[in-house]
């Protein structure tokens, strides 16, 4: 697909990087010569200097024939703007980056008057991927699937868990009904078969129902409780959002924010919320904020260093799930070496979101992915594919099928019934499929077979 991307600050670039992979044709275009040549050079993509809320500047990089415009500058309203005169050069699909609360809340009355294809608030998807986590607060990892009926969920497997130290095919806890499907172990990543022996600090993910997988956890000694109290450092825009979401839940929340008037503003918002003044780097003030007894602390302070710091010092007096902002994604190789539970990228979630748009756009185009997820750092991708009628891997058992290494269905959707298949089961016509693989780029369900 022709994709053109006005603006170049971190949203736009993470954006651009992220369909850049998925092979998409990009245009980027900023007013920012700079900005442009940067992100133009990293990805090899088109770059236009100017403003691309105007009709020249969008026809100059090709929006009347482009497949999306996305407009990702940091004002809401020159997004809104760009997409509507993105829709008069002739462009039918177009993406807003929207975070303030007001916009987002109003948005759906004016969706189709504007011609918005999608809006996406970076704020508010993190925090939701944020509540999710909290949910299983054991869970480093949580995808879902077929609609919300399967999950994906990877967690460490501790030294006195019965599955430690045993074959999969041997470990009979929920059989049939729960699977493992990913081992990370150290900086390697495995599909299993089910001669695969599972060694304590070993990061597994499991596919199950989530009613089901906590079953499972129980019975395998893994910690997976649902957090009940959380601490929230920093009292940005996701904490808002954050807090929202866990407030509803009947969660406890309690922010601490250093900035006196954004604490009033987060109190009139929030009165369920305890907004504590202070400075999140204060160790004092988080010991007798009871750091030590929360369920959940979420680092989301506007410095990533701060972020980083103030999580590895929580991990040493809390047994709290600890998840961390982190934006810069320079940081990333630091962050893996100092073995940082949980961090969140708002910015690359954004663009994974708006792939998956992009990818169901393309379904009714002919590519049948309709949901994909990168997990172990991007090793792994998770994809969901719904069966064709002429899929040569349709009516044929499992066992059959020659297909590729390190690839593996996980999951079949049939009729709202979940099945995790064994070799003597077959994939149907409009069965929806899950598939764990090492291999990049999978298009089409039959892409899982072997070329041998």
């Amino acid at each position: 697909m022709k994709i053109v991307i006005v603006g170049c600050g971190k949203v736009g670039t993470s954006i651009a990087a992220e369909l850049n992979s998925e092979g998409h044709e990009i245009v980027v275009v900023d007013i920012n010569r700079a900005a442009v040549n940067r992100l133009s050079d990293s990805i090899d993509a088109m770059g236009i200097e100017g403003n691309g809320a105007t009709y020249e500047t969008l026809s100059e990089a090709g929006a009347g024939t482009a497949d999306l415009v996305i407009a990702a500058s940091a004002r809401d309203e020159v997004n809104l703007y760009t997409c509507l005169m993105s829709r008069a050069c002739g462009c039918k699909n177009t993406i807003a980056r929207v975070r303030n609360p007001e916009y987002t809340n109003d948005l759906y009355r004016v969706k189709d008057i504007l011609g918005l294809s999608m809006f996406i608030n970076p704020e508010m998807t993190a925090a939701g991927e944020i509540s999710r986590l909290l949910r299983f607060s054991g869970a480093l990892e949580i995808d879902s699937f077929s609609k919300g009926q399967v999950e994906l969920i990877k967690v460490n497997v501790p030294e006195n868990s019965p599955v430690a130290n045993r074959e999969i095919s041997k470990i009979d806890i929920l059989k049939g009904k729960v699977r493992i499907c990913a081992v990370e172990r150290g900086s390697e990543v495995f599909i299993p078969n089910g001669d695969f022996v599972i060694h304590g600090g070993d990061r597994i993910t499991v596919i199950s129902k989530p009613e089901i997988a906590a079953k499972f956890f129980k019975k395998a000694n893994i910690n997976i409780g649902r957090s009940r109290d959380v601490i929230i450092l920093g009292g940005g825009k996701i904490s808002f959002y954050l807090a929202q979401r866990l407030l509803k839940a009947g969660i406890g929340v309690k922010i601490i924010e250093k900035n006196p008037q954004r604490c009033d503003e987060l109190s009139d918002l929030l009165h369920e919320a305890v907004i504590i003044h202070g400075d999140c780097m204060d160790q004092d003030l988080l010991l007798s904020e009871g750091i030590e007894h929360a369920d959940g602390v979420i680092a989301l302070m506007d410095y990533d260093e701060e972020n980083i710091l103030i999580s590895m010092y929580v991990r040493n007096v809390s047994r709290a799930k600890i998840i961390t902002k982190v934006n810069n994604a320079h940081f990333d190789s630091i962050v893996e070496q100092l073995n940082i539970e949980c961090v969140i990228n708002p910015k690359k979630i954004a663009g994974e979101y708006i792939a998956r748009y992009i990818r169901a756009v393309q379904n009714s185009l002919g590519s049948n992915v309709e949901t994909l997820y990168r997990l172990n750092e991007g090793r792994v991708e998770a994809l969901e594919f719904r069966v064709k009628s002429s899929s040569r891997v349709a009516n044929i058992p499992l066992s059959k099928l020659n297909l590729k290494d390190d690839l593996q269905i996980i999951s079949i959707a049939r009729r709202g019934r979940i099945i995790l298949p064994t070799g003597s089961d077959s994939v149907m016509p409009d069965d929806s499929v899950v598939v764990i693989t090492k291999h990049k780029g999978l298009k089409d369900l039959d892409d899982i077979l072997s070329r041998r």
